[in-house]
């Protein structure tokens, strides 16, 4: 305390320094409480907490207060300096001084009174957008510029939907931040993880964070209660709302979010759909390039070349681009780039970082698919080559044949329809990438993750052997194919089957796009249950070995585009064949009589492009003369065992060089309900065909008082058919696409 004494109206004050210093001191020890409230008040922002008005406008008249006390300090120092002693001689100089170190006391005094606070903080209201962590990105610019441009476009929703790492998450945090540092008329920006596991409380939560406070009271709610204060809010806001991590059908309304769901987001008013794609080849090296650093893509002269081959392994996946660019950052000679060529080509998944990064996020997208059925068929897919096209029909007859899907489904064509359906759903979950109305195809990347999910995942059910496009000129050694389910050696060039390797598992055997000339039938000889066999596209074959009629398990069997010139008898041994493609095997000159009526479980034949001329056949082949002992037979097939109308799956045909005909009459054909395409050529002296109209005018079941018989066909070819005059009867072939006339000299009515 400073001294102080009145003696009548002169205040006589007597000051030391060593008084205002002890009095300084004094209130330089009572800002402890400060230092505790400061305390308080950091840890509160810490927890996002927002300090109360009252603490901050307390705060700041201690810290005011201390700048006073600061500059007496200064000024009594000063003064003593000036004076030369201790005491401060002059009375008003001492009588202000004083004054001043009174009235800050008192204020001191005040303010430690009032610095015990119980609450120093409270929630605060979140800010409208939170900044995300993001690393610069590369390649996403057009897509950014693309969703940006719907936002305030009256569109209500925006689903980006890909791949796992192709990078869906780094371009909607990218829209969040662009919102973040851009003025909008948006009320809040919301981010919230659905997971492939989806709870919509867990939703609601992230959610609630952005629009109230989640405490007790809000965690005790029910989903139905959260869902409806949830909507009370957002419905009086504009707001924006991220969902990220979705891979299943997810219901917005259990969460409180209008009245439409993310899966029919398409077709919804007012919605918009944007693919992330893999990215082309110049985007795609410029993130490779990026991520492996100039330093060691200018390190040999041979580096850039041998990059630029490593980047196109990548398949344009950014999250492949991005792992295996930073494997290679330090790899500076031509070797191990080469080498990382080899192991990218020969087994992607033995590359480091991909089983650890890329693979295991690309799997997210397999686990999600509805069903085993779906796995399954997917995994089959990768016994093609990568992005080569996939004839839709023919996996369909596979996954047939090899029992995938039910192909007893009493409704029409239920199996494929079911097949067809499975397509469509690989093809949305972007395992498969559509190529036009027929075709698919598999990424490298994708066939890669697939081959390991199939060695990795399944080895104790399941092997696949896959040599596709390995340059194979021999087959590989059999002794590694005993616990093999699944072999395919397509598009090398093999010429000759030998040895006699024993797989007494195997269901599947591709062995399409080769240059075999010679097979051995002892190859065969110990494949019990091989059910899917496919030599295709082997011009060097002209016949088939004798002990493929054993493989009594065989319910496809595909030569299509072979020269084989006979079918042996013995083929009636198949008595499980469900699917027979000889298709384009135009040397094809005997088909035993006979042989195609005894296949009682048929459901899929297809023989476009089948047979040529040729003198001397004798009458026990059904290529004799004409065709007409062909169509005999396949009549008769309509009428075996249990195959109903309703059943067949006959799909193409071919009626070629009926030289000694001048009609047919195809009204049997209303039998086979899944007929796509028909050829008919080389016919010289073919006039007509005939159907038989009493009868369809008397069963009119199709608006117009047309008879709807030719429901599935949509192609039909005449090639080289000059005296045919008349086509009339495709008015009953509701849904015909393609009409190809080629080389026809009289024109058709």
């Amino acid at each position: 305390m400073v001294p102080w004494a009145n003696h009548g109206n002169l205040c006589s004050i007597s000051v030391s320094i060593e008084d205002i210093v002890a009095s300084f001191r004094n209130c330089t020890q009572k800002t402890e409480l400060r230092n505790d409230v400061k305390r308080k008040v950091d840890l509160a922002e810490r927890q996002q907490m927002k300090p109360l008005d009252q603490v901050q406008g307390w705060l700041s008249r201690v810290e005011a207060l201390e700048t006073a006390f600061s500059e007496m300090r200064g000024s009594a120092a000063m003064e003593a300096n000036r004076l030369g002693s201790y005491r401060i001689k002059g009375f008003m100089s001492r009588y202000k001084l004083g004054k001043k170190v009174a009235t800050k006391l008192e204020e001191v005094a005040t303010l430690r009174r009032e610095g015990r606070f119980d609450v120093v903080a409270d929630r605060s209201p979140p800010t409208p957008v939170n900044l995300r962590p993001s690393g610069p990105t590369v390649g996403l610019e057009s897509k950014f510029e693309e969703v940006w441009g719907c936002l305030g476009e009256g569109v209500w929703i925006i689903g980006l939907y890909g791949l796992g790492g192709v990078g869906k998450t780094t371009l909607m945090t990218q829209i969040n931040n662009a919102l973040y540092k851009t003025t909008h008329d948006f009320d809040v920006v919301i981010w919230a993880v659905v997971s492939s596991d989806p709870d919509p409380r867990k939703v609601q939560d992230e959610i609630w964070k952005k629009i109230g406070f989640c405490d007790d009271i809000w965690k005790n709610k029910s989903q139905d209660d959260k869902a409806i204060e949830i909507f009370q809010i957002l419905n009086k806001k504009k707001f924006v709302l991220f969902l990220d991590d979705i891979w299943k059908w997810f219901d917005l309304l259990r969460v409180g979010y209008l009245q439409r769901d993310l899966r029919r987001c398409a077709a919804a008013w007012g919605s918009e759909d944007h693919q992330s794609r893999m990215f082309g080849v110049g985007r795609a090296w410029d993130l490779f390039r990026s991520k492996v650093g100039e330093d060691t893509i200018n390190f040999h002269p041979d580096i850039p070349q041998l990059a630029k081959t490593v980047a196109n392994e990548c398949g344009g996946l950014p999250l492949a681009l991005i792992t295996i660019g930073r494997a290679m950052a330090c790899k500076r000679t031509p070797r191990e780039w080469n080498h990382a060529i080899k192991v990218l080509h020969n087994s992607a998944s033995n590359f480091p970082g991909m089983p650890e990064d890329v693979l295991p996020l690309l799997k997210f997208s397999y686990d999600s698919l509805p069903n085993d059925i779906a796995r399954t068929c997917f995994l089959y897919c990768s016994l093609y080559p990568d992005d080569r096209l996939i004839y839709k029909e023919d996996l369909v007859d596979n996954w047939i044949g090899e029992g995938f899907i039910d192909v007893f489904d009493h409704h029409r064509d239920g199996s494929r329809s079911e097949g067809y359906m499975i397509i469509g759903t690989l093809i949305r979950a972007c395992l498969l990438e559509e190529c036009g109305e027929y075709f698919v195809k598999m990424h490298d990347v994708i066939r890669d993750m697939a081959l390991w999910i199939a060695s990795e995942f399944r080895r104790a059910k399941e092997k696949f052997v896959v040599q596709v496009g390995a340059s194979l000129t021999h087959v590989p050694e059999v002794a590694g194919w005993t616990g093999a389910k699944r072999i395919s050696l397509i598009n090398n060039q093999i010429e000759k089957l030998s040895g006699a390797p024993r797989c007494p598992n195997l269901s599947t055997l591709f062995l399409g796009v080769n240059s075999l000339k010679v097979i051995n039938g002892a190859f065969f000889q110990f494949m019990p249950t091989l059910r899917v066999l496919s030599f295709a596209q082997n011009a060097g074959i002209t016949e088939l070995p004798q002990e493929i009629c054993n493989l009594v398990s065989l319910q496809y069997l595909d030569f299509s585009f072979t020269s084989v010139r006979e079918l042996p008898i013995e083929l009636k041994n198949l008595v499980r064949l469900k699917s027979l493609n000889i298709n384009g095997t135009e040397a094809l000159d005997v088909i035993p009589k006979g042989l195609i009526s005894s296949f009682s479980t048929l459901k899929v034949l297809k023989m476009a492009y089948c047979g040529s001329s040729h003198d001397g056949i004798t009458e026990e082949n059904v290529l004799s003369g004409g065709n007409e002992t062909l169509v005999e037979e396949l009549e008769l097939l309509m009428h075996l065992g249990n195959l109903s109308k309703s059943w067949s799956y006959t799909r193409d045909l071919c009626f070629k060089i009926f030289n000694d005909s001048s009609s047919i009459n195809i009204s049997f054909l209303e039998d086979m309900k899944n007929l796509d395409i028909i050829f008919i050529g080389q016919c010289s002296i073919l006039e007509d065909l005939k159907v038989d109209w009493m009868r369809y005018r008397k069963e009119t079941v199709a608006p117009h008082g047309l008879h709807i018989c030719f429901h599935s066909l949509h192609t039909v070819e005449v090639d080289r058919c000059p005296m045919l005059k008349d086509l009339t009867w495709l008015i009953f072939a509701p849904n015909l696409r393609h009409l190809f006339i080629i080389i026809a000299t009289v024109s058709l009515k």
